[in-house]
């Protein structure tokens, strides 16, 4: 796919999107379209939606970016390539489906856009404010990808493994993200919600849920994934699908009433 010139790794699962609905996955920050490892397919045979994902630039298989981001990429991803995304790859009416970064990216399109092809939002591990454990665990990882195997580890999946990493970690680690608060994004969301968290997740407590809960004037439903850490749709398959897909099917059953 072709976005302002630059070229972006994308994938599709199952049915297109003049035939099913379409669930479309925002990945985490260091993620891409293979890091979602097989989680499309389960969604596609428990859904029958068809799935479609992309690597933001900077990621995968993507073009990459000129280094530093800055510390609004989230806003920036949200609002000037989303949009352009979803024409491209021709979605006519689904569900976003936001990994931690992408959770995050979704609630701000959401809120902003109110795109009429938008029925709802599932967010797994996403990020409305900064904490103090979310800092520290990023400052962590840090340092596993300079002194350890973690930069060996991404480098199997992103075309430019220190424009994925540093984008994203420099981002987060520079003292003016701390003012990153999208709350007000939240609540002017106007379809239904759906988000999970793990119950071990070291880069957000529970507080990000309740944050959600107060914040939003939608339906909202939350949930904490026992056994799960930061990525429950691998962690904790199951019980993940079990939130998402009644999720997914009451938002599409009301959409066509």
């Amino acid at each position: 796919m072709i976005i302002d010139g630059r070229s972006l790794e994308t994938k599709w699962w199952g049915p297109g999107p003049e035939v099913a609905p379409t669930l479309v996955l925002l990945h985490e920050g260091l993620g891409c379209v293979t890091l979602w490892r097989d989680f499309p397919e389960a969604l596609v045979a428990a859904t029958d939606c068809g799935v479609f994902a992309y690597s933001r630039f900077g990621y995968g298989g993507s073009d990459p970016v000129t280094l530093p981001r800055p510390v609004t990429y989230m806003h920036d991803e949200a609002l000037s390539i989303l949009p352009h995304v979803l024409d491209a790859a021709g979605v006519r009416r689904g569900i976003l489906l936001g990994h931690s970064d992408g959770g995050s990216i979704a609630a701000i399109y959401a809120g902003a856009v109110h795109d009429a092809r938008v029925l709802g939002v599932v967010m797994l591990a996403a990020h409305f404010f900064v904490e103090d454990l979310n800092v520290a665990a990023i400052g962590a990882i840090r340092r596993s990808y300079e002194e350890g195997d973690l930069r060996a580890r991404l480098a199997r999946y992103h075309r430019d493994v220190e424009v994925a990493f540093r984008g994203w970690n420099d981002s987060w680690l520079d003292p003016r993200f701390r003012d990153f608060d999208i709350t007000d994004q939240v609540a002017s969301i106007r379809v239904p919600i759906l988000a999970l968290q793990g119950a071990e997740d070291p880069y957000g407590s529970d507080e990000q849920l309740r944050v959600l809960e107060r914040a939003a004037r939608c339906d909202v439903e939350t949930r904490v994934i026992d056994g799960a850490q930061h990525s429950p749709h691998l962690e904790a398959r199951q019980a993940t699908l079990d939130a998402i897909v009644p999720f997914v099917r009451n938002v599409l059953l009301k959409a066509t009433a």
